[in-house]
Protein backbone atom coordinates (compact mmCIF):
# COMPACT_ATOMS: atom_id res chain seq x y z
CA UNK A 1 0.00 0.00 0.00
CA UNK A 2 0.74 3.21 -0.79
CA UNK A 3 1.44 6.18 1.53
CA UNK A 4 2.26 9.86 0.12
CA UNK A 5 4.27 12.23 1.67
CA UNK A 6 5.21 15.26 -0.62
CA UNK A 7 2.95 17.83 -2.19
CA UNK A 8 4.11 16.37 -5.64
CA UNK A 9 2.85 12.85 -4.60
CA UNK A 10 -0.59 13.98 -3.56
CA UNK A 11 -1.37 16.72 -6.72
CA UNK A 12 -0.54 13.65 -8.99
CA UNK A 13 -3.03 11.34 -7.64
CA UNK A 14 -5.81 13.62 -7.13
CA UNK A 15 -5.19 15.20 -10.95
CA UNK A 16 -5.93 10.71 -11.46
CA UNK A 17 -9.09 10.72 -9.32
CA UNK A 18 -9.98 14.16 -10.90
CA UNK A 19 -11.15 11.62 -13.53
CA UNK A 20 -13.43 9.49 -12.25
CA UNK A 21 -16.46 9.97 -11.36
CA UNK A 22 -16.01 9.91 -7.38
CA UNK A 23 -13.55 9.36 -4.72
CA UNK A 24 -14.21 7.92 -1.32
CA UNK A 25 -12.52 9.75 1.70
CA UNK A 26 -11.63 8.99 5.70
CA UNK A 27 -9.53 10.65 8.11
CA UNK A 28 -8.00 8.93 11.19
CA UNK A 29 -7.10 11.83 14.24
CA UNK A 30 -6.49 12.64 17.85
CA UNK A 31 -8.81 15.30 19.87
CA UNK A 32 -8.41 13.96 23.53
CA UNK A 33 -5.65 16.56 24.42
CA UNK A 34 -6.67 19.34 21.99
CA UNK A 35 -9.69 22.15 21.36
CA UNK A 36 -9.07 21.50 17.56
CA UNK A 37 -8.80 17.66 15.64
CA UNK A 38 -5.15 17.02 15.01
CA UNK A 39 -5.06 15.32 11.62
CA UNK A 40 -2.87 12.34 11.66
CA UNK A 41 -3.60 10.48 8.57
CA UNK A 42 -5.90 11.05 5.11
CA UNK A 43 -7.44 7.75 3.21
CA UNK A 44 -8.47 8.29 -0.37
CA UNK A 45 -9.80 5.99 -3.00
CA UNK A 46 -10.62 5.83 -6.65
CA UNK A 47 -13.09 3.33 -8.43
CA UNK A 48 -12.00 -0.17 -8.35
CA UNK A 49 -12.00 -3.24 -7.38
CA UNK A 50 -8.60 -3.73 -5.70
CA UNK A 51 -6.22 -1.38 -3.63
CA UNK A 52 -4.20 -0.02 -6.32
CA UNK A 53 -6.19 2.99 -6.69
CA UNK A 54 -6.07 3.38 -2.91
CA UNK A 55 -3.33 5.58 -0.72
CA UNK A 56 -2.49 6.89 2.33
CA UNK A 57 -2.14 10.56 2.54
CA UNK A 58 0.46 12.10 6.00
CA UNK A 59 -0.28 15.15 6.43
CA UNK A 60 2.47 14.92 9.70
CA UNK A 61 5.09 15.08 6.78
CA UNK A 62 7.06 17.74 6.66
CA UNK A 63 6.36 20.11 3.70
CA UNK A 64 3.28 18.47 2.59
CA UNK A 65 0.55 20.51 1.39
CA UNK A 66 -3.31 19.52 1.68
CA UNK A 67 -3.96 22.03 -1.10
CA UNK A 68 -4.04 19.67 -3.88
CA UNK A 69 -6.77 17.30 -2.14
CA UNK A 70 -8.31 20.94 -1.40
CA UNK A 71 -8.16 21.39 -5.31
CA UNK A 72 -9.84 17.88 -5.66
CA UNK A 73 -13.01 18.90 -2.88
CA UNK A 74 -13.80 22.15 -5.15
CA UNK A 75 -13.88 20.14 -7.87
CA UNK A 76 -18.10 19.63 -8.75
CA UNK A 77 -17.30 17.34 -11.12
CA UNK A 78 -16.31 14.58 -8.66
CA UNK A 79 -18.72 13.29 -5.34
CA UNK A 80 -16.66 12.83 -2.22
CA UNK A 81 -17.86 9.97 -0.50
CA UNK A 82 -17.56 10.12 3.29
CA UNK A 83 -18.87 7.62 6.13
CA UNK A 84 -20.17 10.00 9.15
CA UNK A 85 -19.01 13.02 7.93
CA UNK A 86 -19.33 15.64 10.31
CA UNK A 87 -15.76 14.95 12.31
CA UNK A 88 -13.90 14.64 8.50
CA UNK A 89 -15.47 17.93 7.32
CA UNK A 90 -15.13 19.90 10.59
CA UNK A 91 -11.33 19.30 10.28
CA UNK A 92 -10.84 20.32 6.51
CA UNK A 93 -13.35 23.41 7.50
CA UNK A 94 -11.34 24.38 10.21
CA UNK A 95 -7.69 23.98 8.32
CA UNK A 96 -8.76 25.55 4.93
CA UNK A 97 -12.90 27.07 5.37
CA UNK A 98 -13.20 24.26 2.30
CA UNK A 99 -16.19 22.52 2.09
CA UNK A 100 -15.80 18.74 -0.55
CA UNK A 101 -18.17 19.67 -2.98
CA UNK A 102 -20.18 17.25 -3.93
CA UNK A 103 -20.52 15.47 -1.12
CA UNK A 104 -22.10 11.74 0.02
CA UNK A 105 -22.69 10.52 3.25
CA UNK A 106 -23.10 6.80 3.46
CA UNK A 107 -24.41 6.89 6.63
CA UNK A 108 -26.74 9.59 5.69
CA UNK A 109 -27.84 7.30 2.67
CA UNK A 110 -27.62 4.60 4.55
CA UNK A 111 -30.86 5.72 6.85
CA UNK A 112 -32.54 6.95 4.21
CA UNK A 113 -32.33 3.62 2.63
CA UNK A 114 -33.43 1.94 5.42
CA UNK A 115 -30.46 0.38 7.58
CA UNK A 116 -31.54 2.30 10.76
CA UNK A 117 -30.44 5.19 13.35
CA UNK A 118 -26.68 6.08 12.51
CA UNK A 119 -26.27 3.03 11.15
CA UNK A 120 -21.66 1.57 11.62
CA UNK A 121 -19.59 1.51 8.83
CA UNK A 122 -18.97 -2.16 9.97
CA UNK A 123 -22.53 -2.86 9.86
CA UNK A 124 -23.02 -1.38 5.93
CA UNK A 125 -19.47 -3.04 4.90
CA UNK A 126 -20.77 -6.82 6.34
CA UNK A 127 -24.28 -6.42 4.54
CA UNK A 128 -23.28 -4.30 1.58
CA UNK A 129 -19.92 -5.45 0.70
CA UNK A 130 -20.15 -8.81 2.56
CA UNK A 131 -16.55 -8.17 3.99
CA UNK A 132 -15.59 -8.50 8.04
CA UNK A 133 -13.37 -5.70 9.18
CA UNK A 134 -10.70 -5.75 11.64
CA UNK A 135 -11.00 -3.45 14.25
CA UNK A 136 -8.18 -3.86 16.28
CA UNK A 137 -6.30 -1.13 15.29
CA UNK A 138 -9.68 1.28 15.65
CA UNK A 139 -7.85 3.08 18.92
CA UNK A 140 -4.27 3.20 18.20
CA UNK A 141 -2.20 6.43 18.46
CA UNK A 142 -2.45 7.75 14.69
CA UNK A 143 -0.02 10.61 15.37
CA UNK A 144 2.98 8.09 15.75
CA UNK A 145 5.75 6.93 13.34
CA UNK A 146 6.16 5.08 11.91
CA UNK A 147 2.67 3.46 10.99
CA UNK A 148 2.20 0.09 11.69
CA UNK A 149 0.88 -2.29 8.90
CA UNK A 150 -1.89 -3.58 11.11
CA UNK A 151 -2.57 0.30 11.26
CA UNK A 152 -2.32 0.96 7.61
CA UNK A 153 -4.32 -2.03 6.66
CA UNK A 154 -7.04 -0.74 8.73
CA UNK A 155 -7.10 2.47 7.58
CA UNK A 156 -7.36 1.70 3.80
CA UNK A 157 -10.02 -0.52 4.38
CA UNK A 158 -12.13 2.32 5.64
CA UNK A 159 -12.25 3.33 1.79
CA UNK A 160 -11.49 0.73 -0.09
CA UNK A 161 -15.24 -0.96 1.12
CA UNK A 162 -16.68 2.48 1.08
CA UNK A 163 -16.70 2.31 -3.06
CA UNK A 164 -18.97 -0.88 -2.85
CA UNK A 165 -21.23 0.64 -0.10
CA UNK A 166 -21.64 3.94 -2.35
CA UNK A 167 -22.21 2.41 -5.67
CA UNK A 168 -24.71 -0.03 -3.98
CA UNK A 169 -27.13 3.38 -2.26
CA UNK A 170 -26.62 5.90 -5.04
CA UNK A 171 -28.24 2.94 -7.23
CA UNK A 172 -30.80 2.47 -4.39
CA UNK A 173 -31.19 5.84 -3.97
CA UNK A 174 -31.67 6.44 -7.54
CA UNK A 175 -34.34 3.30 -8.17
CA UNK A 176 -36.31 4.77 -5.57
CA UNK A 177 -36.39 8.13 -6.08
CA UNK A 178 -34.85 9.45 -2.78
CA UNK A 179 -31.48 10.91 -3.77
CA UNK A 180 -32.51 14.69 -2.97
CA UNK A 181 -33.51 13.52 0.21
CA UNK A 182 -29.99 12.87 1.38
CA UNK A 183 -29.08 16.37 -0.70
CA UNK A 184 -31.33 17.86 1.74
CA UNK A 185 -29.95 16.50 4.57
CA UNK A 186 -26.23 16.73 3.46
CA UNK A 187 -26.87 20.85 3.51
CA UNK A 188 -26.18 21.13 7.52
CA UNK A 189 -23.21 19.57 7.52
CA UNK A 190 -21.56 22.04 4.59
CA UNK A 191 -23.30 24.86 6.41
CA UNK A 192 -19.95 26.90 8.27
CA UNK A 193 -22.48 27.52 11.18
CA UNK A 194 -22.15 23.75 12.12
CA UNK A 195 -18.80 23.78 12.57
CA UNK A 196 -17.96 27.53 14.74
CA UNK A 197 -18.63 27.93 18.02
CA UNK A 198 -18.71 31.54 18.87
CA UNK A 199 -18.24 31.85 22.60
CA UNK A 200 -21.04 34.09 23.63
CA UNK A 201 -23.12 31.40 22.56
CA UNK A 202 -21.40 28.90 24.26
CA UNK A 203 -23.64 29.18 26.94
CA UNK A 204 -26.69 26.92 25.45
CA UNK A 205 -24.83 23.56 25.65
CA UNK A 206 -24.96 24.19 29.24
CA UNK A 207 -27.62 22.12 30.90
CA UNK A 208 -29.03 23.85 33.61
CA UNK A 209 -31.62 23.06 36.12
CA UNK A 210 -33.04 26.95 35.91
CA UNK A 211 -33.83 29.33 33.34
CA UNK A 212 -33.40 32.60 35.91
CA UNK A 213 -31.69 35.12 33.35
CA UNK A 214 -29.73 36.30 36.46
CA UNK A 215 -28.33 33.04 36.75
CA UNK A 216 -27.96 32.19 32.98
CA UNK A 217 -25.98 36.03 32.60
CA UNK A 218 -22.96 34.38 34.75
CA UNK A 219 -23.33 30.65 32.91
CA UNK A 220 -23.17 32.94 29.40
CA UNK A 221 -19.87 34.85 30.92
CA UNK A 222 -18.57 31.89 32.13
CA UNK A 223 -19.10 29.47 28.73
CA UNK A 224 -17.13 32.34 26.97
CA UNK A 225 -14.21 32.02 29.01
CA UNK A 226 -14.02 28.87 28.63
CA UNK A 227 -14.32 29.01 25.11
CA UNK A 228 -11.81 31.57 24.28
CA UNK A 229 -9.42 30.28 26.77
CA UNK A 230 -9.44 26.34 25.23
CA UNK A 231 -9.32 27.84 21.51
CA UNK A 232 -6.81 29.92 22.21
CA UNK A 233 -4.70 27.68 23.85
CA UNK A 234 -6.03 24.31 21.71
CA UNK A 235 -7.11 22.39 24.55
CA UNK A 236 -10.27 20.62 25.40
CA UNK A 237 -13.34 23.11 27.03
CA UNK A 238 -13.48 19.89 29.92
CA UNK A 239 -9.72 20.70 30.53
CA UNK A 240 -10.16 24.10 31.58
CA UNK A 241 -13.43 23.32 33.99
CA UNK A 242 -16.61 20.93 33.14
CA UNK A 243 -20.26 22.12 32.65
CA UNK A 244 -21.10 20.46 36.48
CA UNK A 245 -18.18 22.94 37.84
CA UNK A 246 -19.39 25.73 35.68
CA UNK A 247 -22.76 25.28 37.29
CA UNK A 248 -21.56 25.21 40.65
CA UNK A 249 -19.70 28.21 40.24
CA UNK A 250 -22.45 30.30 38.14
CA UNK A 251 -24.38 29.16 41.69
CA UNK A 252 -22.00 30.26 44.09
CA UNK A 253 -20.91 33.39 42.60
CA UNK A 254 -17.44 33.65 43.83
CA UNK A 255 -15.79 36.81 44.55
CA UNK A 256 -12.63 36.38 45.75
CA UNK A 257 -9.45 33.42 45.23
CA UNK A 258 -10.54 32.08 48.58
CA UNK A 259 -14.27 31.51 47.87
CA UNK A 260 -13.30 30.13 44.40
CA UNK A 261 -10.77 28.07 46.38
CA UNK A 262 -13.96 25.98 47.92
CA UNK A 263 -15.42 25.34 44.76
CA UNK A 264 -15.94 21.22 45.10
CA UNK A 265 -15.93 20.14 41.32
CA UNK A 266 -13.29 22.91 39.64
CA UNK A 267 -10.35 21.30 39.23
CA UNK A 268 -7.39 21.93 40.79
CA UNK A 269 -5.53 23.35 37.52
CA UNK A 270 -8.39 26.18 37.51
CA UNK A 271 -7.95 27.00 41.22
CA UNK A 272 -5.24 28.92 40.56
CA UNK A 273 -3.49 31.74 37.32
CA UNK A 274 -5.28 32.44 34.33
CA UNK A 275 -7.94 30.17 34.92
CA UNK A 276 -9.00 31.15 38.23
CA UNK A 277 -8.73 35.02 37.25
CA UNK A 278 -10.75 34.52 34.41
CA UNK A 279 -13.48 32.79 36.04
CA UNK A 280 -13.60 35.50 38.55
CA UNK A 281 -13.73 38.69 36.32
CA UNK A 282 -16.73 36.38 34.17
CA UNK A 283 -18.81 35.37 37.35
CA UNK A 284 -18.37 39.87 37.64
CA UNK A 285 -19.39 40.76 34.82
CA UNK A 286 -22.20 38.18 34.69
CA UNK A 287 -23.39 39.76 38.45
CA UNK A 288 -22.67 43.14 36.89
CA UNK A 289 -25.12 42.47 33.61
CA UNK A 290 -27.60 45.03 32.91
CA UNK A 291 -31.43 43.27 33.00
CA UNK A 292 -32.14 43.74 29.49
CA UNK A 293 -28.51 41.75 28.14
CA UNK A 294 -29.81 38.95 30.39
CA UNK A 295 -29.77 35.75 28.43
CA UNK A 296 -33.78 35.27 27.60
CA UNK A 297 -34.78 31.60 27.64
CA UNK A 298 -36.77 30.17 24.82
CA UNK A 299 -39.75 29.87 26.60
CA UNK A 300 -41.85 29.26 23.31
CA UNK A 301 -42.73 25.64 24.37
CA UNK A 302 -43.70 26.52 27.90
CA UNK A 303 -47.13 27.06 27.50
CA UNK A 304 -48.16 24.65 24.68
CA UNK A 305 -51.24 22.69 25.07
CA UNK A 306 -50.53 19.50 23.99
CA UNK A 307 -53.21 17.42 22.91
CA UNK A 308 -51.79 14.10 23.92
CA UNK A 309 -54.68 12.18 22.21
CA UNK A 310 -53.54 13.52 18.51
CA UNK A 311 -49.90 13.43 19.89
CA UNK A 312 -50.42 9.34 20.03
CA UNK A 313 -51.98 9.27 16.98
CA UNK A 314 -49.06 10.95 15.14
CA UNK A 315 -47.04 8.34 16.68
CA UNK A 316 -48.92 5.98 15.27
CA UNK A 317 -48.65 8.02 11.79
CA UNK A 318 -45.24 7.98 12.01
CA UNK A 319 -44.79 4.27 12.88
CA UNK A 320 -46.69 3.91 9.49
CA UNK A 321 -45.60 5.49 7.51
CA UNK A 322 -42.02 4.27 8.58
CA UNK A 323 -42.61 1.16 8.06
CA UNK A 324 -43.92 1.84 4.95
CA UNK A 325 -41.00 3.89 3.04
CA UNK A 326 -38.15 2.34 5.10
CA UNK A 327 -36.80 5.08 6.91
CA UNK A 328 -35.48 5.64 10.45
CA UNK A 329 -38.16 7.68 12.63
CA UNK A 330 -35.89 9.92 14.65
CA UNK A 331 -35.22 10.76 11.44
CA UNK A 332 -38.06 12.30 10.02
CA UNK A 333 -39.48 13.69 13.17
CA UNK A 334 -38.46 13.72 16.95
CA UNK A 335 -40.77 13.29 20.06
CA UNK A 336 -40.34 17.25 20.59
CA UNK A 337 -41.72 17.69 17.04
CA UNK A 338 -44.59 15.15 17.33
CA UNK A 339 -46.03 16.80 20.69
CA UNK A 340 -44.97 20.43 18.93
CA UNK A 341 -47.54 19.09 15.95
CA UNK A 342 -50.19 18.33 18.22
CA UNK A 343 -50.05 21.57 20.05
CA UNK A 344 -50.67 23.77 17.00
CA UNK A 345 -46.79 24.31 15.81
CA UNK A 346 -45.75 23.99 12.08
CA UNK A 347 -42.68 25.61 11.91
CA UNK A 348 -41.28 22.14 13.11
CA UNK A 349 -38.86 20.21 10.90
CA UNK A 350 -41.20 17.25 10.07
CA UNK A 351 -42.95 19.58 8.14
CA UNK A 352 -40.74 20.52 5.70
CA UNK A 353 -38.91 19.42 2.51
CA UNK A 354 -38.89 15.37 2.02
CA UNK A 355 -39.97 14.89 5.13
CA UNK A 356 -43.47 17.06 4.54
CA UNK A 357 -43.47 14.62 1.58
CA UNK A 358 -43.20 11.14 3.41
CA UNK A 359 -44.87 12.44 7.15
CA UNK A 360 -45.90 16.05 7.57
CA UNK A 361 -48.70 16.38 4.71
CA UNK A 362 -50.67 13.73 6.59
CA UNK A 363 -49.95 14.67 10.05
CA UNK A 364 -51.35 17.80 9.01
CA UNK A 365 -54.30 16.24 7.54
CA UNK A 366 -54.46 14.14 10.87
CA UNK A 367 -54.56 17.48 12.57
CA UNK A 368 -57.36 18.84 10.65
CA UNK A 369 -60.05 15.86 10.50
CA UNK A 370 -59.55 15.03 7.00
CA UNK A 371 -57.93 11.20 7.95
CA UNK A 372 -58.63 8.74 10.12
CA UNK A 373 -56.79 5.95 11.12
CA UNK A 374 -57.51 2.07 10.85
CA UNK A 375 -56.16 -1.10 12.36
CA UNK A 376 -56.07 -3.43 9.12
CA UNK A 377 -54.78 -7.04 11.08
CA UNK A 378 -51.36 -5.54 11.81
CA UNK A 379 -50.61 -3.16 9.34
CA UNK A 380 -52.29 0.58 10.44
CA UNK A 381 -54.48 2.00 7.04
CA UNK A 382 -55.11 5.54 6.50
CA UNK A 383 -58.69 6.31 5.42
CA UNK A 384 -59.71 9.80 3.70
CA UNK A 385 -62.49 11.95 5.93
CA UNK A 386 -63.09 14.09 2.65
Amino acid sequence: MKTLTTTAELAAFCTEAATFDYVTVDTEFLRERTYYSKLCLIQLAMPGKDDSGAVLVDPLADGLSLEPLYDLFRDTSVVKVFHAARQDLEIFYVDAQVFPEPLFDTQVAAMVCGFGEQVGYETLVRRIAKQQLDKTSRFTDWSRRPLTEAQKTYALADVTHLRDIYEFLADKLEETGRSRWVREELTVLTSPETYVVTPTEAWRRVKTRTNSPKFLAVVRELAAFREIYAQERNVPRNRVFKDDALVELASNKPKTPEELGRARLLLREARRGDIAEGILKAVAAGVACAPEKMPQPDRSRDKLQVNPALADLLRVLLKAKTESVGVAAKLIASAADLDGIAAGLRDVPALSGWRKEVFGADALRLCDGKIALAADNSDVRIVSLD
